[in-house]
């Protein structure tokens, strides 16, 4: 991330909206259950929320600086934070009964990375886990936005084939000014 994404993602106006606007809007009609997975926790703006939500949120974080620093501030907080690689998640098979990544995948450097990154969820999720995901669509502000830090767009329009690819079923993507929320559900087993 660049400068002003890290300024950005460590503001308070950022926790404010992600808090009051984005997280409501991502899980409208989802349950995380016990135990959250949150892909690319940042500074963590949506991680105390989280945990007011659910039992248990394990946070993964990709910079080692932002990990460190979000595992000083929720110390005992029931939950866990690790730096890690959403394309190859630190976890056993099925133990998560959800997984939420807020602005991420437009972080990994090529969609191949993308995909890796949703077997591997897929992979922790147990069956009838969840997967949420909220990602800003490809446009110049973006892109501006995003100078000298990694952005690969995500499209829309392939999420459903890629996600049901690993395994994923009931995937949903809808729209909200410039950016779009996932919903991709692990299937019971049958």
């Amino acid at each position: 991330m660049n400068r002003f994404e890290n300024w950005l993602c460590a503001s308070p106006f950022w926790r404010y909206a992600t808090r009051w606007q984005l997280l409501p809007w991502i899980l409208a009609g989802s349950e995380l259950g016990d135990h959250v997975l949150e892909i690319g926790a940042g500074p963590g703006a949506a991680t105390e929320e989280l945990r007011r939500r659910a039992t248990r949120v394990t946070s993964l974080e990709y910079d080692y600086g932002f990990a460190a620093s979000l595992a000083r501030r929720e110390q005992g907080n029931r939950g866990a934070v690790l730096q890690g690689d959403a394309a190859e998640l630190p976890f056993p098979n099925k133990i998560f009964s959800s997984a939420i990544a807020v602005l991420v995948l437009h972080h990994l450097g090529s969609p191949e990375l993308q995909d890796r990154a949703f077997a591997e969820i897929f992979r922790v999720l147990r069956p009838g886990g969840i997967f949420l995901a909220f990602e800003i669509q490809d446009g110049w502000l973006q892109r501006f936005g995003h100078i000298r830090s990694t952005f690969v767009p995500v499209k829309p329009a392939t999420l459903s084939a890629r996600l049901m690819t690993v395994g994923f079923a009931g995937v949903t993507v809808d729209f909200r000014r410039g950016a779009f929320r996932v919903r991709a559900l692990r299937a019971r087993a049958g």
